[in-house]
């Protein structure tokens, strides 16, 4: 299981410029589409308390939206 989950839409700008954030850093991610994955939207829910997405997990950390220094934050905690 990758270290890194990212909740997402097929049609969210914001959780493209998450993914590629991600991917510009060269970090390996999880993706869960929460329109088509009924169980991923569920734990989504669970973790982040509202539907809003992107919802980024790092390690123990939920971040919602996109937020640059709050992911670098969650990754130092990673190491």
């Amino acid at each position: 299981m990758s270290k890194v989950t990212i909740y997402t839409t097929l049609t969210c700008p914001w959780c493209i410029k998450s993914k590629e954030w991600f991917k510009e850093h060269k970090i390996s991610f999880a993706e869960v589409d929460v329109s088509s994955d009924e169980k991923g939207r569920d734990t989504m829910i669970e973790l982040s308390g509202q539907m809003g997405v992107p919802v980024i997990e790092i390690g123990k950390v939920i971040i919602v939206g996109f937020n640059p220094e709050a992911f670098e934050e969650a990754l130092k905690k990673l190491k």
